[in-house]
């Protein structure tokens, strides 16, 4: 499998914001988001025991498999080994591909991008990135099934614009407010 890395921190956004997690970045991806923020195309082949093996030298029992689009390569193979070890597993995906076949990922974070189909089964937090009020149309994300509805203010790498669309991504959930706000706290607090 083609890893761009593993690593150990908190979750810095979404529902589980503040959780010690190791992080398994998959390399690549299906889309191509002119605001991502992830150098995720380095790689380094791995197998699944020795994905497995990287993960379980930290202390944490979550593990959150993302990307670029981990569907790419995901196997319900790993999954399994990773919860033989007893993690729980999260995938953070953005829901343009169904997971593999009998892949039992415990928490499903669907970052849905505009103009890309959503073909999952199963979604357990929608996590929408919010580019500004009259810049983007988040309605039709309200009738996607979720348990959690997660709304992000995107991150243009200008302090100002940020502070605009924060302040609109706020009233928008006021006025809307099956979301919840999700800040990047992990850019926040500068850890990775």
């Amino acid at each position: 499998m083609k890893i761009n890395e593993i690593f150990y921190s908190l979750q810095g956004e979404g529902h589980f914001t503040g959780t010690p997690a190791v992080f398994v970045r998959f390399s690549g991806c299906n889309l191509k988001c002119p605001f991502c923020d992830t150098d995720h195309l380095p790689y380094t082949e791995l197998s699944e025991q020795e994905i497995v093996e990287s993960v379980a030298i930290f202390g944490a029992k979550h593990v959150v498999i993302t990307g670029g689009e981990p569907t790419l390569q995901l196997s319900a193979s790993l999954v399994g080994l990773l919860h033989d070890r007893g993690f729980f597993v999260q995938i953070e995906t953005n829901g343009s591909r169904r997971l593999p076949e009998s892949c039992n990922i415990d928490w499903v974070t669907c970052s849905p991008k505009e103009g890309a189909p959503i073909r999952l089964e199963h979604i357990d937090e929608l996590k929408v990135l919010f580019h500004g009020k009259g810049k983007c149309d988040i309605s039709a994300f309200e009738d996607i099934k979720a348990q959690c509805y997660s709304l992000q203010p995107l991150d243009t790498k200008d302090a100002e614009l940020n502070n605009i669309i924060i302040k609109e991504t706020i009233d928008h959930i006021l006025d809307h407010p099956i979301w919840r706000l999700s800040l990047q706290t992990h850019k926040m607090t500068g850890i990775k």
